[in-house]
């Protein structure tokens, strides 16, 4: 039995999604659907560069986006959802739906 036969699949999608921001910068890729760094920076106000940078690294790793580099100067690169990472979409809504429902309870 492999290491992937024997790991828990929410076990799994957590690995891929965990971290502080990577469910947010999934999010905001879905809805959309090509950003670049800065324009994710300004939409994540309270990230570092350097956090969103592994961040990204991180989810491009796993297959969840995509990262598309423009020979331009100065250098162009645009991020955005795979396959993969698009097949979240339904999970962010019912994220969002689950959020919006809630969030009127927490400000109490």
């Amino acid at each position: 039995m492999d290491k992937q036969d024997s790991q828990c699949p929410v076990e799994f999608t957590v690995n891929m999604v965990g971290g502080k921001y990577k469910l947010v910068i999934l999010y905001h890729l879905a809805i959309h659907e090509v950003r670049r760094f800065n324009e994710l920076r300004r939409e994540l106000s309270t990230i570092t560069p350097r956090t969103l940078t592994r961040q990204l690294r991180e989810l491009e790793s796993d297959g969840l986006i995509n990262r598309q580099v423009y020979p331009e100067i100065p250098p162009k690169v645009e991020y955005s959802l795979s396959e993969t990472g698009k097949s979240l979409y339904s999970i962010f809504l019912q994220i969002e739906n689950w959020g919006l429902n809630h969030l009127a309870d927490n400000l109490k």
